[in-house]
């Protein structure tokens, strides 16, 4: 029995994703449950797992493409995968005997005539999109896909095709080189002046980190306060528990714990930085959902310390662990970018000494760290060497004032270099 294979429901508000890596090709056998390909949204990638022990049939949409949530993008048949596998190579010596791979195409220019009409209907969405741009009917176009589907790949080879260039139309003619440039350009290199180029698609991520940079800057008053810190304190006290913190807990003892606690001890004191507009109301949060920036492969995701405030340094430590190397494997999960109300982001990991990051909407508040510098200090009337961190707070002006801003920063400053305030919370 042939079964569908439909883009699911990924999270709230997204209706399009991207075809990412299939993990499976046409003639795999496959358990049920058994990962098929991967899905790249706005937010995170997920994989598609098989909904039946079977054999994939058919792919429908490739890497790169766009799918709707809902759309089929192959097919499989349920059945014994080794018996699926031996009827799939009994017939492929009748395919390598007639022209087509595929035995019901020969059958297509029969049944033109009867289905020219019913193409429309028929049509995907990156088939629809792909004829408007190019400025084609859907009935000039012969289908290939199931069920006489029209898909991206039939406009593409049509538009490509001379014969298929009506000789009537030369005002598009001159358009049919450049407009397959878009699609077809991707991965591959191009040259230009004898140097070359190589044009790679935007991935889904990449495109909502864009829109949300764009958006924070258009939407809200940012403004960037600056400091610095005296890592002395918290390295000292780090040297000396690392040992200990790590037999007992398993992970290391890193900064960042120390900056988490700080950090929420300072949004206690200036609540208007862990707080957000909605409308014309100041909404304030009664919990600190602290949002860590994570650098992975396709883009940076802001995974979320729910309840922060509970968190011990452990806990603390090993979360940030974890999303890391879920990060780096696209194994984040959705529920996991949503929400927040601070975000804290450590460009120092990679030698950044000084920048003003960008809010993260509605946040009202993103903390910017960076890397740890000797530098000389004036200590007691005494110039002295000292590792030394500039720490950025960027605001939105809308609700946070400068002195609130100064405050805060002022408040993590203490809290680091006097590391013992953060047990007593003072």
């Amino acid at each position: 029995m042939s079964v569908e294979l439909k883009i699911p429901a990924v999270g709230e508000s997204i209706t399009e994703v991207q075809i990412g890596e299939w993990l499976k090709a046409e003639g795999d056998t496959v358990q049920k449950d058994e990962n098929l390909v991967e899905i790249e949204t706005d937010k995170a990638t997920v994989e598609l797992p098989a909904p039946v022990a079977g054999t994939v049939v058919k792919v429908l949409k490739r890497a790169g493409e766009t799918a709707n949530v809902g759309e089929v993008i192959g097919y499989m048949e349920e059945g014994d995968g080794a018996a699926r596998a031996a009827a799939a190579s009994a017939s492929k010596p009748a395919a390598a005997a007639q022209p087509a791979p595929i035995p019901p195409t020969p059958a297509r220019p029969a049944a033109e005539k009867p289905a020219g009409p019913e193409v429309p209907p028929k049509v995907m969405p990156a088939a629809r999109r792909e004829l408007a741009e190019r400025g084609l009917k859907a009935e000039d176009v012969k289908p290939s896909g199931p069920g006489g589907r029209l898909l991206k790949e039939d406009v593409q080879r049509h538009a490509a095709a001379p014969p298929a260039v009506p000789a009537a139309a030369p005002a598009p003619t001159p358009a049919v080189p450049a407009k397959p440039a878009r699609p077809d350009i991707s991965g591959k290199t191009l040259t230009r002046g004898g140097r070359e180029e190589e044009a790679v698609p935007m991935t889904p991520l990449r495109r909502r980190i864009a829109e949300r940079l764009v958006e924070a800057q258009a939407s809200a008053a940012l403004l960037t306060t600056f400091n610095e810190i005296d890592m002395s304190g918290v390295m000292a006290l780090r040297q000396e528990h690392r040992d200990g913190f790590q037999q007992t807990y398993g992970v290391k003892l890193g900064f960042m714990s120390f900056f988490v606690k700080a950090t929420i001890e300072a949004l206690k004191a200036i609540p208007q930085i862990n707080a957000e507009i909605r409308g014309t109301h100041v909404v304030y949060h009664n919990y600190y959902d602290i949002g860590i920036a994570v650098s992975s492969a396709k883009g940076l995701v802001v995974p979320v310390l729910r309840n922060a405030e509970r968190m011990s340094f452990a806990e603390v430590e090993l979360a940030i662990e974890d999303f890391g190397r879920r990060a780096r494997d696209n194994k984040i999960k959705l529920e996991e970018l949503e929400g927040g109300t601070f975000t804290i982001s450590n460009g120092g990991v990679f030698g950044s000494l000084l920048s003003t990051p960008i809010v993260n909407p509605p946040q009202s508040g993103i903390l910017g760290l960076h890397t740890i510098q000797e530098r000389p200090v004036a200590r007691e009337g005494q110039v002295v060497i000292r590792p030394m961190m500039y720490v950025a707070l960027t605001y939105d002006h809308r609700i946070v004032d400068g002195r609130e801003a100064v405050t805060f920063l002022r408040r993590v400053k203490d809290g680091i270099e006097q590391p013992a305030r953060l047990l007593l919370e003072i």
